[in-house]
């Protein structure tokens, strides 16, 4: 059986494994891969296993814009590589969806969609007519999250619904490292690291987060905010850490590469995932949150979306929008050096259960099979 993945994440090398996995767990599937040269800012990253399956990079219509880009020569790649399914890793409202399905009907081909969406929206023209195009044409669809299932049978899509995480986490890349060696390479030796990865955004919770932050940090000198990411924020941040004199407390990293971030991870004692349900959007999964338990680190996340669910009893979930919570959470993790370590296994270990890439490369091979004609 030959599968056609489509997927702009996959410039991300780290996300690449689990095609590698999916090619190496079953010798009777093939999985080919469709991915763009860029998405946005963000080169594709060379891996040295690229070779080991068939990898089409190819040129993308409005790279970087969400559910908005195509690919002008898929047709041609569908035509030459001849799957037996097309994996279109892209929301069902999305211009690629509707490009690849379309070609699916013409030349007879089963094919899945994959879905973030966890909160009800109606879609205007043309999406709208795009969206009822894919539910009419695909054979099923994964669901990133429970929600996203919920919001797939609202809109009446009646076809079979498999829930597995879009990209499992590399456990052979995050993992435990030397926790002082960590430290002393991002500048933060004999320091309480409280970390935070993504995107310097209000709907990631950073303001809850300073506060919470900041009231740890004026009682503990030796404890310091670590931010991984950029975005219309930082410049706040900054400002706050400069009007309260905790300037010194404050690390931002601008960018990191993939490579780098397994040692970004082992820098930290806790990661915070602090994020606020809006009327558009609530949190899909937490991937920063997989990445830093198989890390064995100490996770606090509030109850957006699909966080709690993820963290499980491995971690604490706080209500969303308290920085009084979340800085009693923090408080009893600087407290508690056991709790960290004891929370740190249970990470790794529930992310080694049912996060893991090979345990959603299984559950996507399951996926294959019941749909091979």
């Amino acid at each position: 059986m030959r599968v056609l993945m489509i997927s702009k994440a996959c410039v991300s090398q780290s996300y690449r494994t689990k095609v590698e996995y999916l090619n190496r767990m079953d010798r009777d599937i093939e999985v080919g891969l469709v991915v763009p040269p860029s998405w946005g800012p963000l080169p594709f990253e060379p891996r040295d296993t690229d070779h080991t399956y068939p990898l089409f990079l190819t040129p993308v219509v409005l790279g970087g814009r969400n559910h908005f880009h195509f690919y002008p020569e898929l047709n041609a790649i569908i035509r030459r590589y001849q799957p037996d399914l097309l994996h279109i890793d892209e929301e069902h409202y999305s211009t690629v969806t509707y490009q690849a399905t379309r070609i699916a009907k013409r030349l007879a081909i089963p094919s899945i969609f994959f879905t973030w969406q966890n909160i009800y929206k109606q879609y205007p023209w043309p999406f709208s007519a795009m969206e009822r195009h894919v539910f009419d044409q695909v054979q099923g669809a994964i669901a990133g999250n429970q929600e996203a299932q919920d919001v797939l049978c609202q809109k009446g899509f009646r076809k079979p619904i498999w829930i597995i995480p879009q990209f499992g986490t590399d456990t052979q890349l995050y993992q435990p490292q030397d926790k002082n060696a960590a430290k002393a390479a991002w500048g933060v030796s004999q320091k309480f690291v409280i970390g935070y990865v993504g995107r310097l955004i209000n709907e990631k919770g950073l303001g809850d987060l300073w506060q919470a932050a900041a009231a740890l940090l004026s009682k503990h000198t030796d404890a310091v905010l670590l931010l991984a990411g950029s975005g219309p924020l930082a410049n706040v941040l900054q400002q706050n850490a400069r009007s309260s004199g905790l300037s010194p407390q404050l690390h931002v990293i601008p960018w990191v590469k993939t490579q780098a971030m397994p040692e970004i991870m082992n820098a930290l004692d806790v990661l915070v995932l602090p994020s606020r349900t809006t009327a558009s959007w609530k949190e899909q999964f937490g991937r920063v949150l997989t990445e830093a338990m198989a890390a064995e680190v100490a996770v606090v996340g509030s109850d957006s979306g699909e966080i709690p669910y993820v963290i499980g009893k491995a971690g604490l979930v706080v209500p969303e929008g308290s920085p009084t919570a979340l800085f009693k959470a923090l408080e009893s993790l600087y407290d508690n050096a056991g709790l960290r370590f004891t929370l740190g296994q249970a990470g790794r270990q529930r992310v080694l259960g049912h996060y893991s890439q090979d345990v959603v490369a299984q559950e996507t091979l399951k996926v294959y099979h019941s749909l091979r004609t």
